[in-house]
Order: structure tokens, then C-alpha cells, then sequence
């Protein structure tokens, strides 16, 4: 039988736990990924028991709450509050989405269980690197390509020719969709993953734009768009509702169309 030997800081060990106050009548229990680069100590579970009377509904605020009145030390995202920045994207219930967005009644009843994005290096507690995810955003050149002298006022549009655009142009860029990708995680460094290639499409759908061949051509690579296999994880997760697996077909029939 084969024996694996991981390394040492792997292993994610128990942690300290944080009572509710005296006379707290509706607890909810929080296991919190807690690591501090700072230490050297590897990772560990904290466990956490929230008033939640003491709280508002969401997974954020019970973090708030955490933050606030329990334990200082955790470290966490957030911004809007409102699902919009996706600046809150975790892992929560081994599921990820938007702790603000997320309702803790949402959740199965018992311990809820919280951690940072799967499979990227964690800066801090619930705050995951994501240096490589942008620079692919970045890679695709996500703004407005003309050769066309520009208009003295705007660059028209039908409103056929703005419908292409819908369920693109909305991601967030939280990074839940990528992240529980299963070729992402295999192939994250040449993989471009399903947020960045959704944006990719959604330039090559917008009418203003005139490099299409040019944005092609830079995604005619063995791995930034062919290591998709249509797990749909990332169509699951998102929380706006979007398909990246579809954007990426749409890119693939633009590759065949071409050559045709």
C-alpha cells in the first residue's frame, strides 16, 4: 500500500474555541479556517458560538460579529454588503459564494463551516492570493479594441446588438466560479478558468469591438481555453446567476466558425 507523507503545514489541527456570552438564547456554532503566515504554525479550525440575536442574517455578519465582539485577530474581505463587489467570496459550507449574500437560515442546521476560496495560496485567514486570477483577466484585455476613429459623442449600439452582451457583462469577478473549477485547480498557472474566459467572451459579443481575430488568436493555446471540460461547478456557483461553461462553448464554435 502506498504511504503518502504531506507536509507539515497541511495539516489543518484544532483550534480555540470562543463561547457565547451568559444568557445567549439562539447560538449558532462557526468553524473558521484561521492561518497567520506570521507564525509558522500551521492552520488550524477556531471554533466560534454566535448570538444570533446579536447579528443580522448573513454569513457576513456573523463574521462582523466574530470580528467585532469575539476575536479581533480574524481576518477577512468585504465591501459592498449589497453582492456586487465580491469583495466577501468564500468558502462556506464547502460550497463558494458571497458571505453577504448567503443566509445563514440558507444553510443546513449545526456548524457552519467557513474557508477561504479553494486552491490559492491564503494570504490570511479567510483571504486568499488572488494575483494570478487578475493577471488572467488582465491577460484578456478586457476593454474596448477599435481601429475606427472614435465618435465625437459615443459608440452607438443597436439594442439587438446590446441583448448580446446580457449574462456577461454582470460578473463580479469574485472569483467563486474559477476557484471550484477542477481543471483550474489542475492547471491554474496556463488555464485561463471560467471567470476570465467569460469576460473574454464578452468582448468578443460586443459589436463596438474590432479584434475579434486578434482576441482569437491569444486564446489559441492547448490550455487558456481547451482544459475546460464542462464540469459546470463554476455555472453552479455563481453568485449572479451567470454560465461561464457557455461562454466557453461560445468561444470554441467562434475558433471553428473561423477556420470554416
Amino acid at each position: 500500500m502506498v504511504q503518502l507523507t504531506l507536509p507539515r503545514n497541511s495539516e489543518v489541527k484544532a483550534g480555540k474555541k470562543h463561547a457565547a456570552k451568559p444568557g445567549a438564547k439562539r447560538v449558532r456554532r462557526f468553524k473558521v479556517y484561521r492561518y497567520d503566515p506570521d507564525t509558522g504554525e500551521n492552520p488550524r479550525w477556531d471554533i466560534y458560538d454566535v448570538d444570533l440575536d446579536a447579528c443580522g442574517p448573513m454569513v457576513l455578519d456573523a463574521l462582523i460579529a466574530i470580528k467585532n465582539t469575539m476575536d479581533a485577530t480574524l481576518t477577512f474581505r468585504r465591501s459592498c454588503r449589497e453582492g456586487v463587489c465580491g469583495s466577501c467570496a468564500m468558502n462556506v459550507g464547502g460550497r463558494n459564494t458571497l458571505a453577504c449574500t448567503k443566509g445563514m437560515d440558507e444553510l443546513p442546521s449545526g456548524a457552519i463551516t467557513i474557508s477561504p476560496l479553494p486552491n490559492q495560496p491564503v494570504l490570511k485567514d479567510l483571504v486568499p492570493d488572488l494575483s494570478n486570477f487578475y493577471a488572467q483577466y488582465a491577460a484578456i484585455e478586457p476593454w474596448l479594441h477599435t481601429t475606427t476613429p472614435a465618435p465625437q459623442t459615443e459608440w452607438r449600439q443597436s439594442e439587438a446588438d446590446r441583448g448580446k452582451v446580457d449574462g456577461l457583462y454582470e460578473c463580479i469577478l469574485c472569483a467563486c466560479c474559477s476557484t471550484s473549477c477542477p481543471s483550474y485547480w489542475w492547471n491554474g498557472d496556463r488555464f485561463f478558468g471560467p471567470a476570465a474566459l467569460l469576460q473574454a467572451r464578452r468582448w468578443l459579443a460586443d459589436s463596438r469591438d474590432e479584434a475579434a481575430g486578434e482576441r482569437l488568436d491569444a486564446l489559441e493555446d492547448p490550455f487558456r481555453l481547451y482544459r475546460c471540460h464542462t464540469i459546470m461547478n463554476c455555472a453552479q456557483v455563481c453568485p449572479k446567476g451567470l454560465n461561464p461553461a457557455q461562454a466557453i462553448a461560445a468561444i470554441k464554435q467562434d475558433m471553428v466558425e473561423r477556420k470554416a
